[in-house]
């Protein structure tokens, strides 16, 4: 199963893997990730739980390099740097939140971030 992601000063672990879903799978609204068949609830919830987390950590990882990219274009130091309200606009954001991205980003290149939880820019 996948666990939650560390902090900084830990190691990251790997999140439950992702199973290929066929073209013709993925075309069928019921069918996800297969879950549909299996009939034992014990295993169901095992697998289900699995993908909940695997998808969390991804999640919360892809919040990271989304900061990570709004600091660095944010920064004053590039000449082709954007403002927080254009940032916003291209993440479709709002300027607050932009604005608390491009802070949880510099926190995370410099190494800091450590008190708030993973992919939580407020």
């Amino acid at each position: 199963m996948a666990e939650p992601t560390p902090r900084r000063n830990e190691p990251r672990l790997r999140p439950a893997p992702l199973l290929f879903e066929p073209a013709e799978a993925a075309s069928d609204p019921e069918h996800f990730f297969d879950l549909e068949s299996i009939d034992d609830p014990r295993a169901l919830l095992a697998r289900a739980t699995e993908l909940t987390l695997a998808f969390r950590a991804a999640a919360d990882r892809a919040v990271e390099f989304q900061a990570i990219a709004a600091a660095q274009l944010a920064d004053p130091r590039r000449f082709d740097r954007l403002t927080t309200a254009d940032i916003a606009e291209r993440a479709e954001w709002t300027e607050d939140y932009a604005k608390k991205m491009v802070e949880f980003g510099r926190d995370l290149m410099r190494g800091g971030a450590e008190g708030r939880g993973p992919g939580d820019p407020v």
